[in-house]
């Protein structure tokens, strides 16, 4: 288990802005130039990608080794795939649909040990294969992160009972799922929307929990905004995003000059 000297959980109980980014393509040399570019975090996505659970492995490893906090978005609130991530070394979990209190408090559980929770116990990566066993139980109760994500209207008006879950660190706004479970997908200037957000804000910014936001696009100017905002544990795009906008801005410079 690689300590830094500042951890990202005391990071975000500090209330300090922490960045990081999304990782959907399984390549270890994709994790290693994000990690290596100052992230502070990156998430491995299980949900919408193809990532597998040994791939997924990888990019931790490669995550980890640079000094950074690898994160693992799960495909659902399952706990036996937090039990595989976490013991392949991730150092948290971002938790999809989190719409209850009670569903908080079932990721909590199963990323922490009895008594304290109901993960199985096994010997793999995070435990130094065996031999940092002790030193990793004292890591998991005071630096594994535990994300909710915000993206269904269930979610905002349960917000408040979500946050005051013990051992939840903060919570991620979704906001395609989130415009989606309003029936208007990707409308994000819709009035209800807007008031969707609004409630998060108000909610979020006076919890002790870090607020965050997925910035999707790779737009600096969205990234101040949400800063400006208040959001602590922001997203900065997704891989295939950055590729895909630096290809077409490239391509489209070349055209104009044509």
């Amino acid at each position: 288990m690689k300590h830094n000297s500042k951890t990202l959980k005391k990071r975000l109980a500090g209330h300090e802005l922490v960045l990081g980014s999304w990782i959907t393509m399984a390549h270890p040399a994709i994790a290693e130039i994000m990690a290596r570019a100052g992230f502070s975090w990156l998430t491995v996505d299980l949900e919408h990608s193809v990532i597998s659970i040994r791939e997924a492995g990888e990019l931790i490893r490669a995550i980890d080794l640079c000094g950074v906090s690898p994160l693992v978005r799960l495909s659902a609130n399952d706990s036996v795939q937090i039990k595989r991530v976490m013991d392949a070394g991730a150092h948290g979990i971002i938790v999809p649909m989190v719409n209850s209190a009670d569903e908080a408090r079932q990721a909590v559980s199963s990323v922490r040990y009895p008594p304290k929770g109901q993960r199985g116990v096994g010997l793999a990566r995070a435990q130094g294969y065996g031999s940092a066993f002790e030193e990793y139980i004292r890591w998991l109760n005071e630096e594994a992160v535990v994300i909710v994500q915000v993206e269904h209207i269930k979610a905002v008006e349960n917000l408040e009972g979500i946050l005051a879950v013990d051992g939840v660190d903060g919570f991620i706004v979704g906001p395609y799922d989130l415009s989606g479970s309003l029936g208007i997908p990707g409308q994000f200037d819709h009035p209800q929307m807007l008031e969707a957000m609004q409630r998060i804000q108000t909610i979020g910014h006076v919890s002790s929990k870090a607020p965050g936001f997925h910035v999707v696009e790779p737009d600096p100017g969205q990234l101040r905004q949400r800063m400006d905002e208040g959001y602590r544990f922001i997203a900065y795009s997704v891989d295939i995003r950055m590729l895909d906008h630096e290809c077409r801005r490239g391509l489209t410079a070349v055209k104009k000059h044509k």
